[in-house]
């Protein structure tokens, strides 16, 4: 279902080959297309024509040795990241027409590269979930079989880019919310280390755990967008400076390279057919000279549960800004100022974003914190320092499955929220250890793609996007 590559188009437009508007206009049909009908895909809560095409009439107007490495490129965006052009709204009655004063870091970044901004993706509601089934304007279909989820919470952006719609979109992960629904819908999506990125602009759930990242057709244009979205960021207290160098000459090479199994993460209960396609993907890896070698990491089974106590806590302290009078639609009926709280939280809240923030307030009350917060910040080193010893016992990268299904059907695991947290059992270790991972197609079970994941340490993009890329062009 995809088209030409990133690369392929911005070197188009730069050489004067292709029109930016003739690409974006491109784009725009395709996504009415998709997104009219009862059967559309539900993937952009927003798209606006003319603002999309004067973006790209001013690069088309630019010298074109003056045009940068996205020129002309279409990209979607997910809509809890700040945009002056488009609407903000989490996918959230509390901020339905909410528009930003400002952009996001990120979205400055991709327009001076020349990407022009076609549309708001949908995503579960402020982030919180996995199936993009918590959205206030309803759930995104799976473009490889309608009745399925697309993952979440960045389900909107992976199912535009799978469909063809554009061929790079934002995600925003903050425990496999790129990682999950790249996989879900055979897309490459990717987790950069904590702070490569900058996170201003972007609707904090979890400060010490969201991050930004690209989904894309394939891992070279995720190399490339990386480059464009990374580096240290002023408004950032938490971005990092690091080399530019360090994300070139990626390569696609598996010669050499050291790649970790976790026991953990091919459990009894993992689905047959995702196991047989990620041992068939390490066959590959074999065959193109990587050594493959098992490892351990023992605290995989409190990810979780740490999860759960930390993410809902730091939820709750920053979702209270959304109350009706700082931020969020007011409920106009209300007869006092705590009836004004109260009515305007419970109207423009959904459940899940209710259920998360009652946890975490629970969390942080007075006799319950060291209880439980700070024990789970305990957890978290000891889940980071599983991964610690793994790699600097030689391992250059570890492989797994990015989910342990893939994508399931609507309605399938609303009833039990256990069972949803339990499809990102893959990727939230290394979230909590502010890893970078990646997850690409590795086949297909039937109709329904299949994701790898591949974690690398700290700042090791690099290395992550070469083994990812060598896995990609044997899978191909």
């Amino acid at each position: 279902m995809s088209g030409p590559s990133v690369r392929a188009i911005a070197a188009a437009v730069r050489a004067g080959e292709r029109r930016a508007v003739d690409v974006v206009e491109a784009a725009l049909a395709a996504i009415a297309a998709a997104e009219s009908g009862a059967a559309r895909l539900n993937a952009f809560l927003c798209h606006d024509r003319a603002v999309a095409v004067a973006a790209a009439r001013a690069v088309d107007a630019q010298p074109r040795e003056q045009r940068g490495s996205l020129a002309g490129v279409p990209v979607a965006v997910k809509d809890n990241i700040c945009t002056v052009d488009y609407p903000t709204t989490c996918a959230s009655r509390m901020l339905t027409g909410y528009r930003s004063g400002y952009d996001a870091t990120v979205v400055r970044r991709l327009r001076a590269a020349g990407a022009v901004i076609v549309g708001k993706t949908n995503l579960d509601e402020f982030a919180m979930g996995s199936s993009t089934e918590n959205s206030a304007f309803g759930p995104t279909r799976n473009p490889h079989d309608g009745d399925r989820v697309p993952g979440g919470s960045s389900g909107g952006s992976a199912a535009a880019v799978a469909a063809g719609l554009v061929p790079a979109a934002l995600g925003s992960e903050t425990s496999g919310s790129i990682r999950q629904p790249a996989a879900f819908c055979g897309v490459v999506g990717l987790r950069p280390t904590y702070g490569r990125v900058s996170r201003y602009g972007v609707v904090a759930f979890s400060s010490s755990l969201d991050q930004v990242g690209p989904i894309t057709a394939d891992v070279r244009d995720a190399a490339l967008l990386l480059k464009v979205l990374a580096g240290r960021d002023p408004r950032d207290a938490t971005s990092v400076e690091r080399p530019e160098a360090e994300l070139e000459d990626l390569g696609d090479a598996a010669a050499g390279l050291v790649v970790g199994v976790p026991a953990e993460y091919f459990p009894p209960g993992l689905d047959a057919g995702v196991a047989r396609l990620c041992h068939a993907a390490l066959d590959r890896l074999r065959a193109m000279g990587a050594e493959v070698r098992a490892v351990s990491l023992p605290h995989t089974a409190q990810a979780i549960p740490t999860y759960y106590v930390l993410a809902p806590a730091e939820a709750s302290s920053n979702l209270a800004r959304f109350d009706g009078v700082r931020f969020g639609t007011r409920a106009a009926d209300a007869a006092s100022m705590r009836e004004l709280y109260e009515e305007s939280r419970a109207r423009g809240f959904g459940p899940e974003v209710k259920r998360r923030i009652v946890l975490g307030s629970y969390i942080l009350s007075s006799g319950y914190y060291d209880r439980h917060y700070a024990r789970a910040q305990q957890v978290r080193g000891l889940i980071a320092r599983d991964f610690q010893r793994v790699f600097a016992s030689g391992v250059d990268v570890i492989f797994s499955p990015t989910a342990p299904t893939p994508a399931f059907r609507f309605g399938e695991k609303t009833g039990n929220p256990y069972e949803m947290y339990l499809s990102d059992i893959f990727v939230t270790p290394s979230t909590l250890a502010a890893l970078p991972s990646i997850s690409v197609p590795i086949g297909r079970l039937g109709s329904l793609p299949v994701g790898g994941q591949f974690i690398a340490g700290p700042w090791r993009e690099a290395l992550l996007l070469r083994a990812a890329g060598a896995l990609e062009r044997c899978c191909q």
